[in-house]
C-alpha cells in the first residue's frame, strides 16, 4: 500500500501581519487552498516564496523551509505540489495563526 500524496514541508506563516490575510481571514479554513510563488527578486532572499490566497498575499514560507520549494518553483514545477491550510488558531500570535502544508501530488495511475 502507498499513500495517495506525501507532505513535502509544513510551516507556520511567515511575516503574516505585515500583509493582507486580515482581509480574508474569514476565508482561511482548514482545507483552504493556498498558491505558492517563487519570489526571486526579494531583497531579503532571492529563495523567498509568497503564500497567496487568490490575489491576496498572506506571507511567505519561512526562509529555513524554502530551499527545495523553491527550486521546484523557480524550474516551473509549481504543478507537482499542493499546498493547503491545515491549522488555524486565531488565539495564537499572528506569526503562528495559520498553519499550511505543501504535499507532492501522486500521478501514478493505480
Amino acid at each position: 500500500m502507498y499513500e495517495k500524496s506525501r507532505n513535502l514541508l509544513d510551516f507556520h506563516i511567515a511575516g503574516f501581519t505585515y500583509y493582507d490575510g486580515l482581509d480574508v481571514i474569514e476565508q482561511l479554513t482548514l482545507g483552504t487552498s493556498v498558491s505558492l510563488k517563487s519570489e526571486p527578486d526579494n531583497p531579503y532572499d532571492p529563495e523567498a516564496i509568497v503564500v497567496m490566497l487568490g490575489e491576496t498575499k498572506l506571507g511567505y514560507v519561512p526562509k529555513v523551509k524554502n530551499d527545495l520549494l523553491s527550486t521546484l518553483l523557480y524550474f516551473g514545477y509549481n504543478d507537482v505540489v499542493e499546498s493547503k491550510i491545515i491549522g488555524r488558531d486565531l488565539e495564537a500570535h499572528p506569526e503562528r495563526q495559520f498553519r499550511v502544508v505543501v504535499k507532492v501530488k501522486d500521478k501514478r495511475k493505480c
